[in-house]
Formats: C-alpha cells, structure tokens, sequence
C-alpha cells in the first residue's frame, strides 16, 4: 500500500454540504458539494457498444467541477460518487462522504493508476493491480483463500484491485457496482461500492469515533488512518474554496 505523508489531524474537519446542515462539532461529513443522482441516459441503439457503468448515476456537471478542483480522475470519482449515493439510499444512517472514498482510493492505488496501470471506460484497472504476496515477510501471513482468481497467486493472498482488497474480504464484501452481474475487485465501480459497505458495516462516520473505527478497520495503522484523514481533507477544501 501506498503511505503518503504523515499529518496531525486523523480526522477530516467539516465542510458545507449542499443537503445536509452540520452539527457544531466536528464531524467527517462529505465535504463540499454532495454528488448528485441524474436519471439514467436512454437505452443505447442497436449500433452502439454499450460501456458499463455505476448502478447509481451522478451528475455530468457536478463530475467534471469536482474533477477540474480535485484532480481526481473522472472515472475514478464517478465510481466514489456513485458508491456514496447508493449508501446513501441502502443506510442513510452512515453518512459516507464520497472524499473518504476517495482519499482511500488515492492511497491503495492512486485512484487505478499504480504501476502503470490505467482506467478504463469500464471501470476496469489494466494491468491489474496486485500487491505482494502476504507471506509474513514484512507483511501479514495470509495463506491463499481464492486458488488465485482474483489475485493470480495459489500459495499466498495478495490485495487486489483500486482499493486493494485482500481475497477473503472480497469474498464477504464483494459487490456488483455497475449493474453488469459479476463481482470484480479489479473494477472500480465494484471495488467502490465494496468499500462504501465495508466502512460502513462498522456503524456511522457522523463522529470523529465513528469515522476512525470505520477507516482504521480497513487499514490497522494509525499511519494510515492519518493519510487517509490528510486526504480526505484536501479534496474537501479543494472543492469548498
């Protein structure tokens, strides 16, 4: 996994929300402008070669703002955003903000694109994007759980995909986040999604508690926990100021 530079804050501060009033203390709400939902384009014509794409659709001008302030890959962030509109009808109680996702998409994988890889129109990371093998040399002792599907390793588990999901976790938490009805943790709508469920399996992220418990639980390190803050924060005053 990729470690940024360490910052002193581990929780991301407040910033205004378009939907939502904050509460007077601080609180890891999603920063800036919350994405907004856009009907589905129309069925494609017979000609055409249809791409996949999130379940949730977001809007066309909120993606290219956000994309142009942040600079964060459009395709990288409309499956942030998309995962972060579908938790918000599957658990509204979570308060996800589409900034975590993303700051955790720019550490494990810098949003699709570590070690030359590149996002396709799919969604898809290629050359796929896989870690070192969990061996116990420098790294958790994972044996093999997945006889190398996902990973391509039969011995040793290796996190996989844009938000490097190990194996056996991808076997709890896998999701279709593009409607094409497989479950791939090389495709970043899927992989989104899966961490958008993954966060909030843990409870809320409306409090600075809740939002640790959920973020730490995905990386045991509290290195990690202040990248993933540092982050999350830059993207929401990129997008406020």
């Amino acid at each position: 996994m990729l470690s940024p530079a360490p910052t002193t804050s581990p929780t991301p501060t407040p910033t205004p929300s378009a939907t939502a009033e904050l509460s007077a203390s601080p609180v890891p709400s999603p920063g800036g402008e919350t994405p907004s939902a856009t009907p589905s384009p129309a069925a494609p014509t017979a000609s055409a070669r249809p791409v996949t794409r999130p379940t949730s659709r977001v809007d066309p001008q909120w993606l290219a703002d956000v994309a142009e302030r942040t600079g964060v890959p459009r395709r990288a962030l409309e499956a942030y955003a998309a995962a972060t509109l579908t938790l918000q009808r599957e658990d509204a109680s979570c308060s996800l903000g589409w900034n975590t996702l993303a700051a955790i998409g720019q550490i494990e994988s810098r949003h699709g694109s570590f070690g030359g890889a590149t996002l396709g129109e799919d969604g898809v990371a290629s050359p796929k994007i896989i870690g070192p093998a969990l061996d116990g040399n420098g790294y958790a002792s994972i044996p093999d759980t997945d006889g190398g599907a996902h990973d391509g390793d039969t011995k040793w588990d290796r996190a996989v995909g844009p938000m490097q999901f190990i194996p056996g976790t991808w076997k709890l938490y896998g999701a279709d986040g593009n409607g094409d009805g497989a479950k791939d943790p090389h495709n970043i709508d899927d992989a989104s999604l899966a961490a958008a469920r993954y966060l909030c399996a843990r409870g809320g992220m409306d409090s600075a508690g809740g939002w640790r418990s959920a973020v730490i639980g995905y990386n045991r390190s509290e290195q990690y926990l202040a990248d993933v803050a540092r982050v999350a924060n830059t993207y929401a005053q990129k997008v406020s100021g």
